[in-house]
């Protein structure tokens, strides 16, 4: 007798190979989508007549969407199949590129970003487990790092391709280009991706759901509403309030709920919470930098958008080469050394960008961008795998969840912050006169730079000999 939660047998792919490759298109794409937009911001705000410093809806609205939905990512698969699931993701990350390009207004755009993000939300998460039904056991982990390979190239090449498209063409082209991609992963999709679907799958606990999604919601529209919306400090607060209230009537219920979406036993793991939180923190700085650095090139320092792009290469580069090195480092001076020494390191590296001028070397900003996009891998990928590392397998998917959607929203939250932050900076200066962009630059970048740093008190948290056993290795650690 089949037991209930069993899954249906998949239909098998014509090649596993090709499967692999399709998903790791898929997972390109969308990690391609959340950085080619950055260096195109400025020419997006002079198309559509805004303000180049108050255009992070923009990333915020897609970042937030895909933090939304992960959470009934699994659900929807089991429910109606990873084919039918995978090709609606494709479709609606199209759809959404179409309306993007299409987009007369910035209120506009940030609507098409949420669809264009209902759809990349999908697509990692349920490739993912496509890829775990088809190979199975110690099959799995290879084939994961096959797949987040070309996910490593994509914020190696969106930053350049974002800004030489904004520039020699439009910065509409940014999202015409997943046209075709997509239109390929449509038919790809038809004819490698196994129909792979949940026996009888758990009922989805659509209340807890619900109040989940307030509470990331709101506590994001609050710090976005600082700045961009210009909303009143009492609606402020009052979003604030109710996005926390959210939250926490999230894991009252969790507490007795049978089936919840993250069960509250994973906060018994000591670890898990340190790397969740840290995660959380850490990246509300780091997370910011994609979207500052670029914004500081071309508003501060008269980058071109393709100049700017080429500048954010040395940053990816740098961190696919750290990934090589972090393991052993580990393996030797085990979690919380690096953690903390690391994370002041961040920290520093992003405060460092205050001293950038019009007038510094060439050579001195390229080193400046290796030493932060090596510390900043390096800080991800001991993250990811402390976070995941002691959970067993009865919570190594709700943990692996619950660690991706705290990923996409912290990221919204930092580029909302930053956001928030640049415009307090720049209103208080601008008693100062013209010429008042670079010192709220300098306090923006110190002050996030300043929150990572604090940060690195949780990793303090960790046990002092918590080293990482020979051989282990998270499939999280590859997904940046």
């Amino acid at each position: 007798m089949t037991p209930p939660n069993a899954s249906v047998p998949a239909t098998p792919p014509h090649s596993p190979r090709l499967l692999l490759w399709l998903v790791a298109i898929g997972f390109f794409m969308q990690t391609l989508d959340a950085t080619i937009v950055n260096t195109a911001l400025p020419a997006m705000a002079e198309s559509l007549g805004e303000s180049p410093l108050r255009m992070q809806s923009v990333v915020i609205a897609y970042a937030l969407t895909m933090a939304m939905l992960i959470p009934a990512s699994g659900w929807l698969a089991d429910r109606f199949g990873t084919r039918p699931t995978f090709i609606g993701a494709i479709a609606l990350f199209v759809v959404g590129s179409v309306l993007c390009a299409l987009s007369p207004n910035l209120s506009l755009l940030v609507a098409a970003r949420v669809v264009q993000g209902l759809g990349g939300a999908l697509l990692l998460p349920v490739g993912r487990l496509a890829v775990l039904r088809t190979f199975p056991g110690e099959k799995f982990l290879p084939a994961m790092s096959f797949v987040t390979i070309p996910g490593l190239i994509g914020p190696l090449l969106g930053p350049p391709l974002g800004g030489w498209l904004s520039e020699a063409v439009s910065w509409h082209w940014i999202f015409l280009i997943n046209v075709p991609v997509g239109l390929v992963g449509f038919f790809a999709t038809l004819a490698v991706m196994p129909d792979i679907r949940g026996r009888s799958p758990d009922r989805f606990d659509l209340a807890g759901y619900l109040l989940l999604a307030l509470g990331m919601v709101l506590i994001s529209l609050a710090l976005d509403g600082v700045s961009e919306l210009g909303l009143r400090r009492a609606t402020v607060l009052v979003m604030l309030v109710a996005g926390f209230a959210a939250l926490a009537a999230y894991w009252l219920r969790a507490a007795r709920h049978p089936q919840p979406l993250f069960p509250p036993r994973l906060f018994h793991v000591p670890t898990f919470s340190v790397g969740l939180l840290g995660n959380l923190f850490a990246r509300l700085g780091s997370g910011s930098m994609p979207y500052l650095i670029p914004l500081l090139l071309q508003v501060n320092l008269g980058f071109s958008p393709s100049e700017s792009g080429l500048m954010m290469i040395p940053v990816a580069a740098a961190g696919i080469f750290t990934k090589r090195l972090i393991t052993p480092l580990i393996q030797y001076y085990g979690y919380r050394r690096i953690l903390v020494g690391n994370t002041f390191l961040l920290g520093l590296a992003m405060a460092s960008f205050a001293w950038i001028a019009p007038g510094e070397p060439t050579w001195l900003r390229f080193l400046q961008l290796v030493f932060f996009g090596m510390v900043n891998s390096a800080q991800f990928t001991a993250m990811n795998t402390v976070t995941l590392k002691d959970l067993d397998s009865t919570l190594a998917s709700g943990g692996n969840s619950l660690l991706s959607m705290v990923m996409m929203l912290s990221m919204s939250m930092g580029v909302a912050c930053a956001g928030a932050i640049l415009d307090i900076f720049s209103d208080l200066l601008a008693a100062g006169g013209p010429g008042t962009a670079q010192p709220a630059f300098q306090a923006t970048f110190a002050t996030m730079g300043l929150m990572t740093t604090l940060s690195a008190a949780i990793f303090w948290q960790l046990t002092p000999a918590t080293p990482h056993r020979p051989g282990e290795r998270s499939a999280a650690a590859d997904l940046e």
